[in-house]
């Protein structure tokens, strides 16, 4: 039985990363072994987009699909300005027919997308408040 995901993000700074998902966005997390965080998400869906090839990252000896993280929101505004608040920077939101999107830093050095979704949700939202 398939009773959850568990999503792989990679770094080149995982500890400040991993401070910034449990500081920050204030995540809840458990301590799998000697500071190696591992975070709850907030519920998931997944879209299957088209590509020219397939994406992949080698992972314990298995070529496994890779992908792009965006968190969902609502209002998109308020979040931003609750971010801003914490001293996090995000890009211009761009409007989309799915939604209005924008991107923020981690302390890593990579972005993650972030969202206001405008399509039917696959997911019932339980939100995680910061």
């Amino acid at each position: 039985m398939i009773f959850g995901t568990h999503l792989l993000l990679y770094s080149v700074d995982p500890e400040a990363d991993r401070a910034f998902f449990r500081d920050v966005l204030g995540f809840a997390h458990v301590d799998a072994c000697g500071g190696w965080l591992i975070f709850a998400l907030p519920p998931a869906e997944i879209g299957i987009h088209p590509a020219e090839k397939n994406v992949t990252e080698t992972h314990a000896g298995h070529d496994l699909a890779t992908g792009t993280l965006y968190l969902l929101c609502s209002p998109l505004k308020d979040t931003l300005d609750n971010l801003a608040a914490k001293g996090v920077d995000h890009t211009e939101p761009m409007e989309a027919e799915w939604g209005v999107a924008t991107s923020i830093q981690l302390p890593g050095g990579a972005r993650l997308g972030l969202y206001e979704p405008r399509h039917p949700l696959a997911v019932r939202t339980t939100a995680v408040s910061f």
